[in-house]
């Protein structure tokens, strides 16, 4: 693979106070347990734990210009062990940061850091309420302390086995003041549940199972949102599962929480975790027995990102993870791991030759990634200074990636095909001429044909609008991270624009279309706009909406059954299902036009009735009335929506069904102009709607009026006989005996039928019209042709 950054060397520890310590400390055969940096980056502390017996030792350690009075802790047994070196916000005039070691029962020291002064404890706290309370794991947001603690029975003869919700989760705030320290009250989380991990993140708390002893708590994780009052239970083979709002202490019993899902969790597998951490952007990464990372976000869904090498993973390797922008780097067995978090592709692979690496934190370096170890602090750039006109790298790795993927699904062998074998087989031309295209275009932007070959030039030739394309998309992104508040908007526009346009002309994949599904989420009005503008959507002269986009882009934004194929995965919907919101959101009025406009090249692009086009499985109306049906709240404009879209299709079905809607509605004005305009497009249609009508006509009085424009559909077919056969069959059933004369003026009478039925026994007979010709000769018989002399 090729290079994509340089290690260097950026301390030998000489600008440390006691670095010589810090460099023999790192030295010894007892690996440090702990290794935190400062938020300001000028402070190593490092948790040293002995063996044996157990002594832990504290020792912080400052870069040069930080002069004052070190940090050195040491606890003889039988002192209760450390749980946690945790940095928590200070918003007081003592500075902005502090420092609280925590020890298993309760115990907290705080510590700060004066400049000229040195390191000064400000005050010894007891986080835990009970005396018998053991701290297993704690984690800091802001200014607050999150613990899980063990509460155990006061029976101490009961089996430590049968007592499996023994644990609780707590929260409480630290406030480092002028005044000292101010402990606020506990906050009870969660309480008889089993024993969790607590991580935390920016916004959000993760609670992961710490054991698979209890194997139906083993099988999801848990994500409190502070701010909310909300747990949500998540699992990683399901994805999102529940979640909750604790509105007081009483709902946040463990087992309540479970009540409802329990017959969905027990079904679930187990989880496999071997190692955890939380991401720069609040996502936990988990990294699994078998070596696979995957991320899960604050909202409960999940997504795969990479699997490392080596095979499963034994309980004592040790897993180091950490986010530096974009880029999950990883530390497994001395190498070093740099991957994509957004594609999940790896950016560079390196064998550091040190046993022990910790991740530091790079202070307004998002580029470099610092690592410590037993030799120094060593920087990874992720770009080479020293030769920043190649092309990049990861463009070209890209593009031998993607062909790999290409060929491997068209090859019949069950061999394998790698990066490695497709650059040195020499079989597959195209990767290889594309890259070196690559390689020289984006390195000579006035010259890019130069050096090349003329073969490679012809091609180059050919592409140049493509790649003129692809510099420009990259330009615009650099504008839209440099960009003011004011111009990011119009830039994401345009942005958004141009990448709803690349996945439009390119294979509607399930990639492609989970990343318009995230586009059209993200940035809804602007992908309405690119909606508009790809398909070329505009009104013309006589209010008529129109489109002059090509069949190969309708046939992506239709899509088959192979899209909606995807539907329930993430919450990925197809394509024409997205439009269809984005309609109903900013162009409502539009929809009916739209789907009817697209029904029309359907017919085009499509064999009737066939099982490859969209309406192999469901009409296209009834998708749109799907999106329809999915909105929060029910309107009389939806129901007028729902009418538009039944009519636009021109579906005996749907007219039939829209025609009920407004009998429902009582809308009998519009339930005869229905009724006119669509018994001309059939004859079976025109029956079915006459029937209908005549059914409500013998049922009630509503009809009386439009008679005149009722008469005239009736059927050719149908008789005076049929007509009394279905008026008696419709007829409502009287509470009491009917009277002659009715004095309420509703009941159906011969008069009001009358015109129906003279004008059908007036209607000439369909044999009578069979046999005209003959029945209208002159004389019957014929006379005697003249005789001949």
């Amino acid at each position: 693979m090729e290079r994509a950054g340089m290690l260097r060397q950026v301390s030998d520890f000489s600008d440390f106070s006691r670095g010589h310590w810090l460099q023999e400390l790192l030295c010894q055969g007892e690996e440090p347990r702990h290794v935190q940096p400062s938020p300001d980056g000028k402070h190593l502390v490092v948790l040293q734990k002995s063996r044996p017996p157990p002594q832990p030792r504290v020792v912080a350690f400052q870069r040069q210009g930080s002069s004052g009075a070190d940090l050195e802790r040491n606890w003889q047994p039988p002192q209760p062990a450390l749980v946690g070196l945790l940095f928590l916000q200070s918003p007081g005039t003592l500075g902005s940061w502090a420092l609280a070691i925590v020890w298993e029962n309760g115990r907290t020291e705080v510590w700060h850091f004066v400049v000229a002064v040195g390191w000064q404890l400000l005050q010894t706290l007891e986080l835990c309420q009970g005396a018998r309370a053991r701290i297993v794991s704690v984690c800091s947001q802001g200014a607050s302390l999150v613990w899980c603690e063990e509460r155990p029975p006061l029976d101490a003869h009961l089996d430590m086995s049968k007592c499996a919700f023994r644990f609780c989760v707590c929260s409480r705030a630290l406030e480092v003041g002028e005044q000292g320290v101010r402990l606020g009250t506990v906050r009870i989380v969660l309480h008889n549940s089993p024993e969790y991990q607590v991580l935390a993140s920016p916004q959000h708390i993760f609670l992961v199972p710490a054991s698979a002893s209890f194997t139906t708590t083993s099988k999801f994780l848990l994500i409190w949102h502070p701010e909310e009052a909300k747990l949500t239970i998540t699992a990683p083979s399901a994805g999102f599962v529940r979640s909750k709002v604790l509105h007081s202490s009483s709902e946040s019993d463990f087992r309540k929480l479970l009540l409802g899902s329990v017959g969905l969790l027990s079904a679930l597998a187990p989880l496999d975790i071997h190692s955890c951490a939380v991401s720069n952007c609040g996502t936990l990464l988990l990294v699994s027995t078998k070596g696979a990372v995957n991320m899960v976000e604050t909202d409960g869904t999940q997504r795969h990102i990479f699997d490392l090498e080596g095979g499963p993973l034994a309980q004592g390797n040790a897993v180091q993870l950490k986010t530096f922008g974009s880029t999950l780097a990883c530390v497994l067995a001395g190498v070093l791991y740099l991957i994509d978090q957004n594609s999940g592709r790896l950016i560079e692979k390196k064998i550091l030759g040190m046993k022990e690496v910790h991740f530091l934190e790079s202070p307004g370096e998002e580029d470099s990634i610092q690592l410590l170890t037993q030799t120094g602090i060593y920087s990874f750039s992720f770009s080479n200074p020293e030769d920043s006109s190649r092309a990049e790298p990861c463009l070209v790795e890209m593009v031998f990636e993607e062909a790999c993927r290409y060929y491997q699904r068209r090859s019949l062998s069950s061999s394998k095909l790698t990066v490695e074998k497709l650059k040195k087989g020499g079989v597959f031309q195209a990767p290889v001429a594309l890259a070196a295209i690559l390689q020289h275009s984006l390195r000579q932007k006035q010259k890019p044909s130069r050096g090349l070959q003329e073969t490679y030039a012809k091609l180059l030739s050919t592409m140049s609008l493509e790649l003129q394309s692809y510099l420009s998309l990259e330009l615009l992104k650099t504008c839209v991270v440099g960009a003011p508040e004011s111009e990011v908007e119009s830039y994401c526009e345009e942005l958004v624009e141009q990448e709803v346009s690349r996945v439009l002309h390119s294979d509607m994949d399930k990639d492609n279309l989970a990343y318009l599904n995230s586009v059209f989420a993200s940035f809804p009005k602007a992908a309405w706009k690119a909606t508009r503008s790809c398909l070329q959507l505009q009104q013309n002269g006589d209010g008529l909406l129109v489109a002059r986009a090509t069949p190969e882009v309708w046939k992506k934004v239709l899509g088959g059954p192979q899209q909606q194929q995807e539907v329930g995965q993430n919450g990925v919907v197809p394509l024409f299902e997205l439009i269809c919101a984005s309609f109903l959101r900013f162009k409502p009025k539009w929809l009916p036009s739209f789907v009817e406009l697209t029904q029309q090249y359907v017919s085009i692009s499509w064999a009737y009735s066939s099982k490859e086009g969209p309406e192999g499985r469901v009409p296209l109306y009834k998708r749109a009335l799907g999106v329809l049906a999915r909105k929060n709240k029910r309107s009389e404009v939806d129901d007028e929506m729902e009418l538009e879209l039944l009519l636009c299709s021109k579906r005996p079905k749907a007219v039939l069904q829209a025609l009920h809607l407004l009998i429902r509605l009582k809308q009998w004005q519009r339930v005869v102009e229905v009724a006119e305009k669509f018994s001309k497009l059939s004859p079976l249609l025109n029956k079915e709607i006459f029937t209908t009508l005549l059914a409500e006509f013998a049922q009630h009085r509503e009809l009386d009026p439009y008679l005149d424009s009722l008469w005239p559909l009736c059927p050719a077919e149908l008789t005076a006989s049929d007509i009394l056969t279905v008026v008696l069959q419709h007829l409502p059933r009287a509470q009491e005996d009917p009277v002659p004369f009715s004095s309420e003026g509703n009941q159906l009478t011969v008069g009001l039928l009358k015109p129906l039925l003279q004008r059908v026994v007036q209607r000439p007979c369909i044999q009578d019209e069979l046999y005209s010709d003959a029945l209208q000769s002159p004389t019957f018989p014929p006379p005697t042709p003249p005789r001949e002399h």
